[in-house]
């Protein structure tokens, strides 16, 4: 493990509560252990991490944020996210295939509907041209396939830019319709995440933006 990993998941372990982990277990499941720390100390655990670890490069960020995420325990896959989240500047398109393999082994919202919003949606609002056009077609390949979490993070995407008053509204429209025409296209609990996503944008929009026609 590396320096700056050992710390993270250290620190992590020391904020741990049984109370908190068993109770975090029940709510989300997913499939992940849980250590009980709190969102905050996740938070403040990678802050400080980055304090410790300053000026780290785009390939040490990504090679982190694998590293954590790669032991399935909630919090360690949160300061990925939250880790990806503070150095989103440096991301590129090619990251996307890595983050896609995060959303597809992540299956609760607490993991997904960060790194949608926060992560993949500011990481395409900052492509140029070219690789905007290149991001754009990885999303339309997600809301396409099986996997009821990809659609998920697919429809979130967009939601900080709409929330801002930018976005592609008419992508939006059209990727959730083609969610929508076929919702049981998995038998897991993705394609209900999946049609999820598409009522908590339309319901953010009607308060936002209700100028916005579905």
């Amino acid at each position: 493990m590396s320096e700056a990993g050992e710390f993270i998941d250290l620190a992590l372990q020391r904020e741990s509560s049984w109370s908190r982990a068993e109770e975090a277990e029940a709510r989300r499941g997913g499939g992940h252990r849980y250590y009980g720390a709190s969102v905050g100390a996740v938070r403040g655990t990678v802050r400080d991490a980055l304090r410790r670890h300053p000026g780290l490069t785009h390939d040490e960020i990504t090679a982190l944020g694998s590293e954590l995420w790669e032991v399935p325990v909630f919090e360690r896959r949160l300061a990925a996210v939250v880790l990806l989240q503070s150095s989103v500047g440096l991301l590129t398109n090619t990251d996307l295939t890595r983050i896609e393999g995060f959303v597809r082994s992540a299956r609760v919202g607490a993991l997904v509907d960060p790194l949608a919003i926060d992560v993949i949606g500011p990481l395409i609002a900052g492509l140029d041209v070219v690789g905007r056009v290149r991001a754009d077609s990885v999303l339309d390949r997600w809301v396409r396939d099986p996997d009821g979490w990809l659609r998920r993070a697919a429809l979130l995407s967009p939601l900080r830019g709409l929330r801002a008053g930018a976005g592609e509204w008419s992508r939006f429209v059209r990727h959730a319709r083609a969610v929508l025409a076929e919702p049981n296209l998995t038998e897991d609990d993705g394609a209900a995440a999946a049609a999820d996503a598409v009522s908590l944008v339309l319901a953010e929009m009607a308060r936002r933006r209700p100028e916005l026609e579905f």
